[in-house]
């Protein structure tokens, strides 16, 4: 007989769900490297002078540059 636990369901299908902006950054910068990041995502932040602390600012404050962020992070394993 299953117990509870194995009948319940996960509670999202979201695969960012639990994930912080700097968490899913700082897995595309040590997967692909600043360099190969702003040839992917051509943005000012990953391409002169980049770090984590200017990436994140600008992000947060530009929606359609952090869905292109995640949108490659969630894409990530197809590499």
């Amino acid at each position: 007989m299953m117990s509870d636990q194995q009948h319940k369901k996960p509670q999202t299908s979201d695969p960012l769900h639990g994930l912080s902006l700097e968490k899913i950054l700082l897995a595309l910068v040590d997967r692909y490297g600043w360099e190969e990041l702003g040839g992917r995502i051509d943005i000012k932040c990953f391409n002169i002078d980049p770090s984590i602390k200017s990436s994140l600012t600008f992000l947060r404050k530009t929606p359609w540059a952090r869905s292109k962020v995640e949108e490659l992070f969630v894409n990530m394993s197809d590499d």
